[in-house]
Order: C-alpha cells, then sequence, then structure tokens
C-alpha cells in the first residue's frame, strides 16, 4: 500500500498541501476530460456542479457523481431502514457538498420525507439553492452551530465530514449534531479507520495504536487535504456521551482502495 503520508510530509511542511491538490485536479481533469464528455453528452439533462467544487467534494468523475451518488443515497436509506421508518422523517446531510447523494433523496423517498442539506463551502451550498430543487439547503461554518433548533432530526448522516475536522472539533460537532437531534435520533458517520494504518508515517502509526486521534493539518480545516485518522476505540469514547453505537462496520482494503469505517449511533 503506497504510504501518502511519507510522500506529502515534505508538502504539508512547507504549507504546499493546497497547490499539490490544484495538480491533482488538473490530473483528474486531464484523465477523466473524455470520460466527462461523454457522460455530459448523453446526460444534457442532468445538471453538473462545477468542476472543481465536483474534484473539491469527492472526485471529477461525473459518472460517479450522479450514478455513484444515487447509490451512496439508497445505501444511506437502507441503513436508515434498519432502524425506523422514513415516512414524514425529518433527514439532514451534514456536510451535504455539491449534492452528490442529497439531491436523489427525495426522489427515492418520496414526498413524505423533509430533507435539508448543511455546507461550510459559500460557493458550493449556493449553487445546491439554485440548482436542486425540494431541499432546504443552510449554510454554517467549520465551527458550530448549525441554524436548526433543539432535536431537529430523525436521521442524520455525514459522509467523510469527521475525515477532515481538527479534534477540537469532533467534540464540538459531536454535541452539535447530538444537541439537533431527536432523542432516539439515527446518525450515520464515516471515518478513517485501522485500513487506513498503511498510509500513516512511522510516527502516525504510534499515535493511532495508542488509541489517539491523528489528525494531519497546516491546511485549511475541512478541506480536502486536512485529514483525521480514527483509532476505533476513541470512537466509541467520543459516542459515549449521549448515544449508543448500533453499528460498527470497518472498512477493507478493495480494488479502488480504502473504503472508511461505517458507523451507525443512536441518540439517548
Amino acid at each position: 500500500m503506497l504510504n501518502t503520508g511519507k510522500i506529502t510530509k515534505p508538502f504539508r511542511l512547507l504549507g504546499l498541501m493546497h497547490f499539490l491538490d490544484r495538480l491533482k485536479f488538473q490530473y483528474q481533469r486531464l484523465k477523466n476530460g473524455k470520460k466527462n464528455r461523454a457522460f455530459r453528452s448523453s446526460h444534457q439533462t442532468i445538471v453538473l456542479p462545477p468542476d472543481y467544487m465536483l474534484f473539491e467534494a469527492f472526485q471529477l468523475d461525473y459518472e460517479k457523481y450522479f450514478v455513484g451518488g444515487k447509490a451512496t443515497a439508497q445505501w444511506v436509506i437502507n441503513h436508515f431502514s434498519t432502524y425506523g421508518m422514513l415516512e414524514n422523517a425529518h433527514i439532514l446531510d451534514w456536510g451535504c457538498g455539491p449534492g452528490r447523494v442529497i439531491r436523489h433523496l427525495p426522489q427515492l423517498l418520496g414526498k413524505e420525507a423533509r430533507v435539508f442539506g448543511t455546507d461550510y463551502n459559500d460557493e458550493t451550498i449556493k449553487w445546491c439553492g439554485e440548482h436542486i430543487p425540494g431541499i432546504s439547503f443552510s449554510k454554517n461554518e467549520v465551527n458550530p452551530p448549525l441554524v436548526y433548533a433543539d432535536n431537529s432530526f430523525d436521521f442524520i448522516y455525514g459522509l467523510s465530514i469527521f475525515t477532515h475536522l481538527s479534534e477540537l472539533n469532533h467534540y464540538s460537532w459531536y454535541e452539535e449534531l447530538m444537541r439537533v437531534s431527536k432523542p432516539g435520533a439515527i446518525l450515520l458517520l464515516t471515518t478513517h479507520g485501522e485500513k487506513f494504518k498503511g498510509i500513516l508515517t512511522a510516527d502516525e502509526q504510534k499515535m493511532f495504536d495508542a488509541g489517539n486521534l491523528v489528525t494531519r493539518g497546516n491546511v485549511v480545516e475541512g478541506h480536502r487535504v486536512y485529514a483525521a485518522f480514527h483509532p476505533p476505540e476513541w470512537m466509541h469514547k467520543l459516542f459515549s456521551a449521549h448515544s449508543i453505537v448500533l453499528k460498527h462496520i470497518p472498512g477493507k482494503v478493495v480494488n479502488w482502495g480504502i473504503e472508511q469505517d461505517v458507523w451507525v449511533i443512536q441518540k439517548r
């Protein structure tokens, strides 16, 4: 497994991670250009976000954004359906990005459920509000709070959001998610678990094995190049304050890369 921690460490120390990320964007633009043009040509009614907005939140791959996003939306629904009825539910996408998943929920759920999305990126949340109907979008900051009242949501999901937050904001955002969750609400969250140890430096692996959260900073928190890695025991401690862990699915190394861990928790 490629140890990206060693490769990127000099760039991070020199404050050049955002520059490196721009180079990666241009590489994906060239690599996927033909494929993306073909998708746009054959799906002219689908509104797609600007290229960098899409890349910043996921990958610069139109098909994976739209088709893969719909599959992920159904995956989220399947998890939630195990634990409760979705009819008339209030559902929040915490860190919705350019709508890869949330844009499909109204169609998949029907008119009964109310769907909300929130994100810290000004341009992203503006684009979502202008191009994705049937969903209520709101702007938040990197730090809490959200604009919603206490006990607002039956279901909340945050896909690869804790993966880009500082240790302090893990605690702050967990408390905020609990605040806006109804008693008994179900939350689905993903993290960088054990299988990501292979991309950590030796010092980072020691921290991880000691049960400590590992963060890679010196960049803008919340951005894709800010990274956090999560020992399962650390997450259990975080979640123990106000919720119970219903399910923890450790990620696996698969043909396309490394899966994130999946956590399903319930507010007490």
